[in-house]
């Protein structure tokens, strides 16, 4: 399978994401940069995390705008696969590519740390494998990760089924205690309603590798390939 990583000016976990489908998952991937018009045959698109452009105006406002987007834009119209972690998501609801806003934390800091996720639903490219009843230790590192969306909206996101983690705590139980920003019902991780557009906060990039002493991310990662495979 073929990844295309998106580059921004500013973003700093794309290195990251690259070492997981080259190394660990031996997969071929491309780098692509935001001024590129070409998204070199690529199978899957992920914009990875960081601070595009500074995080001015809004995280991910500016980056929305690159030439890149009007092709990640039109993938996706087509059916592609994209996906945004962190900075990424930020990148994707500002391009309207998913439902919802990213605000800042209700703590108003930058929060930098393990959490606990669980999984909602098998039924998309990034959960298929996931254990429903098994939360992942995942690290999230943002500023500006509370997902906040509109009643209609929410409404939609659960009956269609497109929430694809929520935090919660080491057992599982998604608490007030346990969700780190103030997102709304606890939501980390949602999809467009043709699945095909997935966004999440956590970075399962840092939770891949036997040398972190942590791989709850892979199953992220494998369901992608798996599925992909079938």
């Amino acid at each position: 399978m073929k990844f295309g990583v998106v580059i921004f000016p500013g973003s700093n976990c794309d290195e990251d994401i690259i070492y997981v489908l080259e190394q660990v998952l031996g997969q071929e991937v491309v780098r692509l940069w935001h001024k590129d018009h070409d998204l070199q045959g690529a199978d899957f698109i992920v914009l990875p995390g960081g601070f595009s452009f500074g995080d001015y105006l809004r995280s991910g406002a500016i980056a929305r705008f690159s030439p890149i987007m009007q092709e990640v834009i039109k993938f996706a119209a087509g059916g592609g696969y994209v996906m945004g972690i962190c900075n990424g998501f930020q990148i994707l609801v500002e391009a309207h590519l998913l439902p919802g806003v990213l605000l800042h934390n209700n703590s108003r800091k930058f929060i930098c740390r393990n959490i606990y996720l669980k999984p909602e639903t098998n039924n998309s490219l990034l959960t298929a494998q996931a254990d429903l009843q098994q939360p992942l230790k995942i690290p999230v590192a943002h500023g500006e990760g509370n997902y906040y969306a509109d009643a209609d909206t929410l409404k939609a996101l659960n009956d269609n089924d497109q929430v694809l983690f929520r935090y919660c705590d080491e057992a599982g139980n998604v608490t007030d205690e346990a969700n780190v920003n103030g997102a709304i019902q606890n939501i980390a991780g949602v999809c467009n309603a043709t699945r095909n557009v997935f966004g999440l906060m956590p970075h399962p990039e840092r939770a891949a590798d036997s040398l972190l002493a942590n791989q709850d991310g892979l199953v992220i990662f494998e369901s992608i390939l798996s599925l992909a495979k079938a």
